[in-house]
């Protein structure tokens, strides 16, 4: 009977001692903070994170003494996977749990070293904060807890999946309607160079025109010549004019041949200004008077103008040329018909040897 007294009394001590050592088993206490997608603000007001951040608080407060001293150490894990790169979502992720962290260090009055942190480039857009403390509710409410908890994890993950690829469906449709606006600008900008040629194609649709100066048909000497471009940069042009006219009998006269071939350099982006070399050589027979003139010319010198366009086959040539002639001629009179010499005379000139209002057409 002593034996069963003496067993009786150390299984009720044993169960005095394990009891609370069965009570003060330790669970984990989950808290959920939530972020905006590619986005490292810590909004406390914003998804509940206001109610987590309440209840994390109480919990710091009822388990202080022991996070001070070290033994309780706060878990916290920072989540991104919303960003291009894996560098990114850690840089990310540690952001946001440092946020969270000095929200608590602010608030609750703890320091840096009683948090143990970890970043992850997965998960989803979110900060979790875990403390093991002593179990206050009976294991099927702490399993409860926990399977909220990872509910709660694996529906921010699905939430955050689903951005990504809403996120991703958008910029794929804004790189197609982007390249369609490419491919659109570019046939309307093809359609335009098409319908409407551009100066410095000028240069480039034709090689060869015929020319007429309009200056000297106005003064009854038909002019005629011809250009041909080497390149857009460079022309080379002759132009030739004669004319024979008699009056009073032929008292009067009034004829001329000149022949002036010419080297042009094109400039600028549309190749509508021009300089040139200019030589001219000719011969005239000019009565106007009592006393008649007839000889040669030779000279040439330097020649600029500018090409207008007035459609895809013509242009307006305006030129001018400046330099020197030498005229060699004897004098004459008519004297019942004959003409009599009266001398030789030279003269030699220097200004404005050449001007032209020219029409150009070009045949291809």
């Amino acid at each position: 009977m002593s034996r069963k007294i003496t067993f009786l009394t150390l299984f009720l001590w044993l169960m005095t001692v394990t009891f609370p050592v069965i009570a003060q088993q330790k669970t984990d206490t989950v808290y959920t903070f939530r972020f905006v997608p590619q986005k490292d603000m810590f909004y406390v007001p914003w998804n509940g994170n206001d109610t987590e951040l309440a209840r994390l608080l109480e919990c710091i407060e009822n388990n202080k003494t022991t996070i001070l001293d070290g033994k309780l150490p706060l878990l916290v894990d920072g989540y991104c996977n919303s960003l291009g790169s894996e560098a990114e979502n850690l840089a990310t992720a540690k952001i946001r749990a440092n946020r969270v962290k000095s929200e608590l260090i602010t608030r609750a009055k703890i320091k840096e070293e009683n948090f143990i942190t970890h970043n992850h480039a997965t998960g989803g857009d979110f900060v979790i904060v875990r403390l093991t403390v002593p179990a206050k509710e009976t294991a099927a409410m702490d399993a409860e807890a926990r399977r909220k908890a990872e509910t709660e994890r694996l529906e921010a993950e699905k939430r955050a999946e689903q951005e990504r690829l809403a996120e991703e469906q958008r910029k794929a449709e804004e790189a197609r309607l982007a390249a369609e606006k490419a491919e659109a600008e570019k046939a309307a900008q093809q359609n335009t160079l098409a319908d409407t040629p551009s100066e410095t194609k000028i240069t480039t649709d034709y090689h060869l025109s015929l020319r007429a100066n309009l200056l000297r048909w106005a003064t009854l000497t038909p002019d005629l010549g011809v250009e041909w471009r080497i390149c857009p940069s460079w022309g080379i042009a002759v132009n030739g004019s004669w004319t024979s006219w008699t009056w009073s009998d032929k008292d009067r006269r009034y004829a001329l041949w000149e022949v002036a071939p010419e080297v042009r350099y094109y400039m600028g982006e549309k190749k509508a200004w021009y300089l040139g070399a200019m030589f001219k050589a000719g011969q005239f027979n000019y009565k106007l008077s009592e006393t008649g003139k007839q000889g040669d010319l030779m000279g040439g010198g330097i020649t600029a103008g500018y090409q207008l366009r007035l459609n895809k086959a013509l242009d307006l040539d305006f030129n001018l040329g400046l330099g020197y002639l030498n005229a060699d001629f004897e004098k004459y009179e008519v004297i019942d018909g004959v003409r009599v010499r009266c001398g030789n005379e030279t003269k030699n000139w220097c200004g404005p040897i050449n001007a032209g209002v020219t029409l150009v057409w070009k045949l291809f």
